[in-house]
């Protein structure tokens, strides 16, 4: 093979490459372009602002509020990752450090089946354990009462669902860490503690934070788990114990349903274009985050 013939096979396969790298980029905004299109009718007859910032849902009134559908993805994700961050990694670090082999090799599997459970097996777990301990222990031990069906209720199910996901990747961080740098920390007189506080979690930092990343994307996406245990009661979220309707619910529930009312389709168009929104804006701010990170560890 003549080496023109070689550079132009290698000038072709490194352009496929190139515009295979950037088609994800193009399928999003074609996503979002064809989520907005099939949302134009309500958007030429109603205010986007008034739109979002409305509480007023009442499709057969034409009233198309999507406010307390936003709050109600926000508080549950918030509550997700707030419980499930520290744990996740504790648990991550003592897998990678602490735990004896044994102990480690019999975790990855069982990990990773958490992960692999369809949604609805913890919708269902949810129902029968979760529901009842926030309504009949938690709810008393804070001096209110709900139902049980909550915002905290699906956080804790969705905190659940991420779990294995995100310790999973915070694990395969540790584990690409040079040992090397564990065995200097450790010679230099420093504890083993010590070693995970300025070794590990600091030069893991960058891949630590993406783990979060990651789970964020899972957890705000969610629909069968969150919406079997939320309640599913349109209003702006105003206590934990307060039941809540997220986006993907909304969607999931009502989607096929009702088509005949004037705009519905295009309200629940709309209400998946914000969704794609919330989840393309947490990335970038998570990655804007995650490039200082590793400019401060440079």
């Amino acid at each position: 093979m003549s080496l023109v013939n070689r550079l132009r096979k290698e000038f072709v396969a490194s352009r496929i490459i190139s515009l295979s790298s950037i088609f994800p980029l193009f399928l999003i905004f074609f996503m979002l372009f064809g989520l907005l299109f099939k949302s134009k009718p309500l958007l030429l007859s109603h205010s986007l602002v008034k739109i979002v910032f409305s509480s007023n849902w009442a499709p057969l009134k034409g009233q198309f509020g999507l406010w307390p559908f936003i709050m109600g993805t926000i508080w549950v994700t918030a509550i997700a990752l707030i419980l499930v961050a520290p744990v996740s990694l504790l648990v991550a670090i003592f897998l990678s450090e602490y735990a004896r082999p044994a102990v480690r090799e019999l975790a990855r599997p069982m990990i990773d089946l958490l992960a692999g459970l369809p949604s609805v097996i913890y919708g269902v777990w949810g129902i029968l354990i979760i529901v009842p301990f926030v309504g009949r222990i938690l709810a008393p031990l804070f001096g209110t009462s709900s139902s049980g069906y909550s915002l905290l209720a699906g956080g804790i199910v969705l905190a659940i669902m991420i779990f294995p996901t995100i310790v999973h990747v915070i694990m395969e961080v540790f584990r690409a860490i040079p040992q090397a740098m564990r065995e200097a920390s450790l010679s230099l007189g420093a504890t083993k503690w010590e070693t995970v506080k300025h070794v590990l979690l600091r030069q893991g930092a960058p891949g630590i934070l993406a783990a979060y990343v990651l789970g964020l994307s899972r957890a705000l996406g969610e629909t069968m788990a969150v919406l079997m245990v939320v309640g599913n009661v349109v209003q702006v979220p105003r206590s934990l114990f307060a039941g809540g309707y997220p986006l993907p619910a909304l969607i999931a529930n009502n989607y096929g349903e009702m088509m005949s009312i004037p705009l519905y389709d295009s309200a629940l168009m709309l209400a998946a274009a914000i969704l794609l929104v919330l989840v393309l804006a947490f990335n970038f701010l998570a990655r804007s985050v995650l490039v200082r990170v590793e400019r401060r560890l440079r």
